[in-house]
């Protein structure tokens, strides 16, 4: 896979703080990929995904999107369009008072064609499941609904790549499984990189990769499987992991030795199964 974003020994410090939010990251994204990254509030997550459509800029290092370097103001708006972002609250991002207005939005400002604008708001609910609710008022709607609006308007920049910084932190579990499927149909489907920040476990479970932060450094890199059965080091970084995991993690400590792998319903029963048969 080509690169879509690539972040070179990244340093970044808030102002007034005593210590760096990002300190030395480096990482390359891969276009096509569904990515997760992982940290407890301050690891420096939420830094990284900002800097990853220039919203920040690194204090040192460079980041760059299909080989564009953020910090060069003439290519912001490019950057932007291949780079969209969802952030925490829906209700922040919306601005119009009817769903279709609001996802043509970012389009409009962009100068596309009335015709062309049409075509790509039905484009977008539809890639998002909101067709029906084209003409509803967005404060009517869940937050799952708001938030799939949200990646619809989005969408309708034709973005290749879409970073969702903790957006689904504040949806309860219906909305978080609305807007999961949603991307994952994105990334399956049209080949949309994603890039999600999140601390809920299960949300990385489906990923391609799995990037752990801590103390502002990448700290684990690999897939979910290889991750989360390295129960000590996610526990050192103030992370919980996946209930199976959790529950095969305490038969291993209990003398069943146990696969730390196996992170579905289906494959943690399987692995319990296959034990108590060699246990016989």
């Amino acid at each position: 896979m080509s690169v879509m974003i690539e972040a070179e020994n990244v340093r970044f410090t808030y102002p007034g703080a005593a210590s760096p939010a990002l300190d030395g990251v480096s990482v390359a994204i891969e276009r096509g990929a569904f990515t997760v990254v992982l940290g407890h509030n301050g690891s420096g997550k939420s830094t990284f995904a900002k800097m990853c459509n220039a919203v920040l800029l690194p204090d040192e290092g460079s980041v760059s999107v299909e080989g564009m370097d953020t910090r060069n103001e003439e290519l912001l708006l490019a950057i932007r369009q291949r780079v969209g972002m969802v952030f925490q609250n829906p209700d922040n991002q919306i601005v119009a008072n009817v769903v279709e207005e609001d996802v043509a939005f970012a389009p409009e400002n962009l100068g596309v064609p009335p015709d062309e604008i049409r075509r790509r708001v039905d484009a977008s609910l539809h890639a998002v499941g909101m067709d029906e609710f084209v003409t509803h008022a967005p404060h009517l709607l869940s937050g799952g609904q708001k938030q799939r609006i949200a990646i619809a308007g989005v969408l309708a920049m034709r973005p290749d790549c879409i970073v969702l910084d903790e957006a689904t932190a504040m949806l309860d579990p219906m909305g978080r499984r609305e807007v999961l499927s949603t991307v994952r149909r994105l990334n399956r489907e049209q080949g949309i990189t994603v890039l999600l920040i999140t601390h809920h476990m299960n949300e990385a479970e489906d990923a391609d990769r799995v990037l752990v932060m801590d103390d502002g450094r990448i700290v684990m890199d690999g897939t979910p499987k290889e991750v989360f059965s390295r129960v000590e080091q996610l526990r050192d970084t103030g992370l919980t992991v996946p209930e199976t995991v959790e529950l095969l993690d305490r038969l291993c400590q209990d003398g069943m030795p146990m696969p730390l792998d196996a992170l579905s319903v289906d494959e943690c029963a399987d692995a319990i199964a296959n034990a108590l048969a060699r246990k016989g």
